[in-house]
C-alpha cells in the first residue's frame, strides 16, 4: 500500500468511528497470529539456509 499525496488545495478528512471492544480483540488476535506465522517462517528459512550451507561444506 502506498502513500497518497494530497493534491494542492484539497484536504482529505477521514472520519472513522471508534472500535468496539470485540473489534479490538479480533484485530489484536489477527495481528498476533500474523506475527507468529511470520516469525515461524523466518526460523524455518534460517534452518534451511544453515542446512544447505553445511551440505556445501561437506561436498
Amino acid at each position: 500500500m502506498g502513500h497518497i499525496k494530497e493534491p494542492a488545495g484539497v484536504d482529505f478528512i477521514i472520519n472513522s468511528r471508534p472500535l468496539t471492544k470485540e473489534e479490538e480483540i479480533t484485530i489484536s488476535k489477527f495481528i498476533t497470529s500474523c506475527k507468529t506465522k511470520q516469525a515461524h517462517q523466518q526460523v524455518k528459512s534460517k534452518k534451511k539456509t544453515k542446512a544447505s550451507f553445511r551440505k556445501k561444506l561437506v561436498s
